[in-house]
């Protein structure tokens, strides 16, 4: 059996993103998702973060909360998600599918994109379960 290849997530994103209500989808806008090995050494070391495994995904842009029609158009907004960190996790957990954590992984990122902070994004998760 082999892993589950960069395209295998990326097909696995584009049907979470597909299965998101429409107004959400609609809310999001244009927005590039992008499924890469590892994050980049720069990413991590801007981050503070070692371990390229603790790193599952990225969101990179101004997020919706932060704009305004009086800026130049913004760079493309785009989600990363983070092949071999969200494979590790996986593998760790097992108690969820490859689908569920990309989902979650795209969701949250999505969130960024939002405005929302972690802790914004963690106090929904809790409250939603």
């Amino acid at each position: 059996m082999r892993a589950p290849s960069l395209d295998d997530l990326a097909a696995l994103a584009e049907a979470a993103f597909a299965a998101l209500p429409a107004a959400f989808r609609q809310m999001t806008g244009e927005v590039i998702f992008r499924v890469d090995d590892f994050p980049p050494q720069e990413v991590l070391d801007d981050l503070g973060i070692e371990d390229p495994f603790e790193l599952t995904g990225l969101y990179h842009g101004v997020d919706l909360s932060r704009r305004s029609v009086l800026d130049p158009l913004p760079q493309p907004s785009m989600v990363f998600l983070y092949r071999r960190p969200i494979l590790d996790e996986w593998a760790e957990r097992g108690d969820v599918t490859l689908a569920e954590l990309v989902g979650h992984v795209l969701v949250h990122e999505i969130g960024h994109h939002f405005g929302l902070s972690d802790d914004d994004i963690e106090a929904i998760e809790a409250s939603a379960d």
